[in-house]
This record gives C-alpha cells, sequence and structure tokens, in this order.
C-alpha cells in the first residue's frame, strides 16, 4: 500500500534534552567518555590575559572545533561551522545547548593568528594525545615504521617564478668531510681545497606565487604540482608516533634527520622499517652508530639497460680493489669530496676487452667504479635484510604506516589543503593524525570495557550454574 509522509509533524512542539538526541551508540560519545582533553587548559594559559579583558571561548571546545573539522573530513571552517548549527551530537560534544549560539567560523582563524601561531600548541596537543595512549599500554616501538607522503597545496600551478636557491646541507656532511680527509690522507693524497661561496651548490627551483613554502613535486610525467611532504613514523599497531611537513620537492633522504631526532627526544628506538628512498649511506651510518637495526627493501642498481650492474664487479678488500667480469682488476684512484673512493681499469685492458659493450662507453676506454667511504654500512643493511623474519616485518607497512595515508587522505581530506603556508600545514597534519589516534583509542577502551564486562557477568553466573548442575547431578568423590 503507498503511503504518503505526513509532513505536518515539523510544526509539532515537544520537550527533548540534548543528550536523548544523541545515539548511544555515537563516536563522539566514546570520544568524549574515554580521551582526557583537559590538558589543553593548561598548555595555553600563558596565552590568555588572566587579569582583564571579557571571558574569552572556551579552549577546549576551540580545539575541539578543527578536531570536527579533521574527524569527519569538512572542506573548511566555515563548513564545520554550518554542520554543528544542526548536527546534535557536534553540539553535544562541544558542550553547546540547542538554544546557544554556533562560534562565527572566523573565530579559530583569529584566535589562530592572535594565540597560536608561531608556538608548537598543535603539536603538544598531538602528544598529549599520544601519552594517553602510551597510558594505555596501547604502544610498543619495537617496531616503528617511517615514510613519507605528499599532499597538493592550495596553489595554481601555473603561477610560479624560477629563482636559484641554495641547497641544504645535509645532516652528514661535516662527519663525512673529516672522514675524506683521514681517507686522502692514509692514501698519501693532497687534501681537498674547500669550497668557495660562489661553489656552494645552488639550483632553480619553480616557487609558487600563491604558496612559496611550498615544492613543485613531480612523480612520472603526467603528476607535477605544488605540494606538501609530511614524514610520519608509526609503531607495529597503526599508532602515529610523530610528524614533520616539508616542502614537496625535498627528497625523503634529506628530510629523515628532522623526523628521527623527533623520535629519539621521546622514545627508545629499536628497529627502524624504512622503504628505498631511505637507503643513503648517510641515513645507514647514522643508524649503526646509534646501535640501531635498520630494515631496508631490496634498491635496485640505477644501472642503463643492457650493462652489467655494480654487484657483478667483485671488490677484494685485501688487495683494495675492484675485479671486472672479466677478471681484470680497477685499481685505487683518489677519493672525492662525495665521500666516494674510485676505482679505475686500465686502458690498455678494455680496449681489447670484448665485454665492453656492456661494461663501459667512456670515450678513453676506461671503466669506473665508486664505493663510499660508507659502504660497509650499506653491505651490512644488505645482511640484515637477508635475516630471517626482516621480511616479514617489512611487508608490515602495508597494515601500519601505508594505511595510515589511505586512511587520512581517503576519509579525513589530507589529500589537498585549501591552507595556505608550512606552519598551518604543520597544524593540520599534526590535528589530522591526532584524530586518528583518539579514533582508534576511544574504539580500543571501549571495547576493553565491553570485554571486562562480559567476562564480569559470566565470572558471576557461574557460580549459579556450577549449583544447579551439582543439584541435579551429584558429583561422586571418585570424580
Amino acid at each position: 500500500m503507498l503511503k504518503k509522509q505526513d509532513m505536518s509533524k515539523r510544526n509539532q512542539i515537544g520537550f527533548y534534552s540534548l543528550e536523548d538526541l544523541v545515539p548511544q551508540e555515537h563516536l563522539l560519545r566514546d570520544i568524549d567518555k574515554y580521551v582526557d582533553f583537559s590538558f589543553i587548559y593548561q598548555l595555553v594559559e600563558d596565552k590568555y590575559d588572566q587579569s582583564n579583558g571579557r571571558p574569552s571561548l572556551d579552549p577546549v571546545m576551540l580545539i575541539k572545533l578543527p578536531l570536527i573539522q579533521y574527524l569527519y573530513g569538512i572542506k573548511s571552517m566555515r563548513q564545520t561551522i554550518k554542520e554543528v548549527e544542526v548536527n546534535m551530537a557536534y553540539r553535544w560534544f562541544l558542550g553547546l545547548d540547542i538554544q546557544d549560539s554556533v562560534p562565527h567560523f572566523s573565530t579559530f582563524g583569529k584566535n589562530y593568528s592572535r594565540r597560536f601561531k608561531g608556538t608548537d600548541i598543535f603539536e603538544q596537543i598531538f602528544y598529549g594525545i599520544l601519552a594517553q595512549c602510551i597510558e594505555a599500554h596501547l604502544v610498543d616501538t619495537s617496531e616503528i615504521f617511517i615514510d613519507g607522503t605528499h599532499i597538493k597545496a592550495h596553489a595554481n600551478n601555473k603561477k610560479y617564478e624560477s629563482k636559484e636557491i641554495t641547497e641544504d646541507t645535509l645532516f652528514y656532511v661535516k662527519s663525512l668531510q673529516k672522514e675524506v680527509e683521514i681517507d686522502r690522507e692514509k692514501q698519501l693524497k693532497k687534501p681537498l681545497k674547500r669550497k668557495e661561496k660562489s661553489e656552494i651548490n645552488t639550483k632553480v627551483k619553480k616557487i609558487s606565487k600563491n604558496d612559496a613554502d611550498s615544492g613543485w613535486f613531480h612523480k612520472g610525467e603526467h603528476k607535477q604540482v605544488f605540494a606538501y611532504t609530511t614524514q610520519v613514523a608509526c609503531d607495529k599497531n597503526g599508532w602515529v608516533l610523530g610528524y614533520t611537513t616539508h616542502p614537496g620537492n625535498q627528497h625523503d633522504s634529506r628530510t629523515f634527520i628532522s623526523i628521527y631526532n623527533k623520535l629519539k627526544s621521546h622514545f627508545t628506538l629499536n628497529k627502524l622499517v624504512m622503504d628505498a628512498g631511505y637507503k643513503t649511506p648517510g641515513i645507514a651510518h647514522l643508524l649503526f652508530q646509534d646501535n640501531l637495526t635498520p630494515i631496508f627493501p631490496y634498491k635496485r642498481p640505477m644501472t642503463k639497460k643492457g650493462f652489467f650492474k655494480k654487484y657483478d664487479y667483485v671488490y677484494d678488500e685485501y688487495y683494495d680493489q675492484y675485479i671486472c667480469p672479466n677478471m681484470k682488476t680497477l685499481t685505487y684512484t683518489t677519493t672525492n669530496r662525495d665521500g666516494y673512493r674510485e676505482y679505475k681499469s686500465n686502458p690498455h685492458d678494455c680496449m681489447t676487452c670484448s665485454l665492453i659493450n656492456k661494461c663501459t662507453q667512456s670515450k678513453d676506454k676506461r671503466k669506473q667504479v665508486q664505493r663510499h667511504l660508507w659502504e660497509d654500512d650499506m653491505e651490512r643493511c644488505e645482511d640484515i635484510r637477508h635475516s630471517i623474519g626482516m621480511k616479514s616485518i617489512y611487508n608490515n607497512r602495508k597494515q601500519t604506516i601505508e594505511r595510515l595515508f589511505g586512511t587520512a587522505k581517503e576519509f579525513h581530506r589530507l589529500r589537498y589543503t585549501n591552507l595556505i603556508g608550512k606552519e598551518k600545514m604543520h597544524m593540520k597534519i599534526g590535528l589530522t593524525f591526532a584524530c586518528l589516534n583518539i579514533k582508534k583509542l576511544a574504539k580500543i577502551l571501549k571495547l576493553r570495557d565491553l570485554e571486562g564486562s562480559i567476562f564480569l557477568s559470566i565470572f558471576n553466573y557461574l557460580p549459579k550454574l556450577i549449583i544447579g548442575y551439582k543439584k541435579d547431578n551429584p558429583i561422586t568423590l571418585n570424580e
């Protein structure tokens, strides 16, 4: 039978409690019950004038506004306020009554520029939430997964200017220079001349006119955009342990040191699991110096197709030379500024060699192989990779760090941003990953309570069950 909805119910008047309008199974109820936001008052206390002025908006409610935005993947703060106006669960979570006026959408932005800009308040909020996860004994830092992902910036790809920019020095440059000097001295080579200011590495890069803090990111031939990159670390259970924010044109091997220093200051490290982008001599040397176990995958040699790979040239440690596939030797010539020892073949051997077309295309018919001063650390990484159980640990990246990125981009709007500037971007990334930890913490603690209540109910019911069984079936001494 066809039924038509009675639209006159819209005008009915009733008495309702806001508590009754929010479903008992709502996620925000679980978050409100199991996550403590009171630590925020202490963090922002010095940002408010305690003696003068009218009463401010509750700081916890102010922080909960962007948390709702990133938790539910709402496009902007303006849209978030519109959602709060009509969503009873959002009002309940913020502590607003049905008749209370909702803050203007510019309120958070003004508080950010006046109170929070230039501070690490949002990073402290992230670590305050993480501390509650640690207190619940949910975090396991025996295996830490590190990876980076790109986030499209709020910038027009066609509005840019090209500028010559000095590249930042790598974190291991000073220690590498010392080892280069020591090695050249051992080989009776003259010390290298120091670079003049005019010789410092510079590159011409695209600078966005909309967002100068972003970087020109290109992946393949098709994907070329202005973007940010974030380095993220998580444990084996998928809890986010730290994050950093950088322009999109910086490589993972350059940005690694910032996330690594943060992890060292907060946790005791053991195993670090990273992809091939981090597999460099500098990173491997640093981790072994700190007595850590790096777990890297196989990295394909960057060699032209049809030519011998570097592993086809065998290093003879005793004589400090390489042996080519035709059993000829490549002897040491020098140690360059980048920390590579150079080994070169005898041109007379190469000119008569039948394998030269697979070996080199140099005009002087001479093959050169380079070996880094920290190549032993790279070989040690390979030994770890072939150890029992390391492959299965590396494969857990799919369930941990990669799943985090997928969830954050698909459900929490981290695929792109409408914020401009590295500082605001850092805030968004921190609150988004705080939301992931919050959501997970509330769900797990709720399950703990449910399991405990079920266990207690069974435990209380068990004596009655046993007594009833004894009455119906008397137990003999033999039993």
